[in-house]
């Protein structure tokens, strides 16, 4: 293959001139034109073809080479690596938040692959400049994406995709792409999907406890509106449709609030831990009875709710995880709805 015709430099572009060498060469190899073993253009003859610096080149050579892209053999030049019996299949994983909960998602989907592949753990903070950023310079580097779009606005709110980064996420050649935790139906069949419906999965979930549920006067929702991990407003919606169908009154809460009017017969559904701490701590501070006096149920299961008794509602992170690196494994892309499932326990 001739890679100087294949290399394309745009003059008007922000994007530095190594890192558009850098990505010629790869888009080569991922298409499948630029085969094992072959050797590759000398540092002087890129720089002359292309009317670029020398310095250029050998930047780009020199971060392929450290990516084992690359090789140098000594008088002979640069080639692309002959073998790649040791290389593993590289994953990116890229998630919103560093939390328990996505944790459990990538312990599992790490466990899953066992050694047949490499993961790389990213984190963007529910930014979207972030996680635009993050892609943008990974474009090439990996055989799968898998990824967590949870994004948060100016005023702390939960989000949907922006023009920006949908661009972004489609960009990612759909084959490679696997998405956690929301259906992002403008994507391919070609790409994997594992999702949450926050909206009708709280409503689910609440349905199917409604027998003991009724016992309570009153259902208060302590959702934060503004945390610095936003949560979907889904959950909002699919609370509020449960309540208003099963004529239930209802509360909406930003926060557990030191000395709270604790009225018996109330029912407290709790996604923050914090918050939940803080509720525990005041029912037994006014020698309160959970699941007679007052009622919890906390949003996501972990082994110490289950411990302590705490009824959730929640989806299986560990199933999610699996199902992603099962994708990877078999080379399939599937969309699921992840189970969500209400599991009744003392509090309540």
């Amino acid at each position: 293959m001739d890679l100087l015709t294949n290399i394309i430099i745009d003059n008007n572009s922000r994007v530095p001139k190594y890192k558009q060498v850098m990505d010629s060469i790869l888009k080569c190899i991922n298409s499948g034109n630029l085969k094992l073993g072959e050797k590759l253009p000398s540092i002087n003859e890129l720089s002359e073809e292309l009317l670029l610096s020398r310095d250029t080149v050998e930047k780009a050579y020199s971060l392929l080479k450290k990516q084992n892209i690359i090789e140098s053999v000594k008088g002979k030049g640069y080639y692309l690596f002959k073998t790649n019996k040791s290389v593993k299949t590289k994953v990116l994983f890229l998630i919103n938040k560093l939390s328990t909960y996505k944790m459990r998602i990538y312990n599992a989907f790490v466990s899953e692959l066992g050694a047949k592949a490499k993961v790389d753990l990213d984190i963007y903070h529910c930014d979207p400049k972030v996680f635009c950023k993050i892609i943008d310079e990974k474009q090439y580097f990996y055989d799968h994406y898998v990824i967590m779009p949870h994004f948060k606005n100016e005023n702390m709110q939960h989000m949907g995709c922006t023009d920006e980064v949908l661009k972004t996420i489609l960009s990612i050649p759909q084959g490679k792409l696997i998405v956690l935790d929301r259906n992002l139906k403008s994507l391919s069949r070609e790409s994997g999907r594992i999702y949450q419906d926050f909206t009708e999965d709280i409503y689910n979930a609440l349905t199917s406890g409604f027998e003991k549920l009724k016992k309570y006067r009153k259902i208060v929702l302590v959702y934060p509106s503004k945390a610095v991990y936003p949560y979907p407003k889904g959950i909002v919606t699919g609370f509020k449709r449960f309540c208003i169908q099963y004529n239930l009154d209802y509360e909406i809460l930003d926060e557990i609030y030191d000395s709270m009017e604790l009225q018996i017969q109330d029912l407290y559904v709790i996604i923050e831990e914090a918050d939940l701490v803080n509720l525990v701590k005041q029912v037994r501070d006014k020698n309160y009875k959970l699941g007679e006096d007052i009622g919890i149920i906390s949003y996501n299961d972990t082994p110490l709710k289950e411990l302590l008794g705490i009824t959730v509602i929640s989806t299986n992170f560990k199933t999610m995880g699996e199902g992603a690196a099962r994708m990877i494994l078999t080379n399939k892309r599937l969309e699921i709805k992840n189970e969500f499932n209400f599991i009744d326990r003392f509090s309540l």
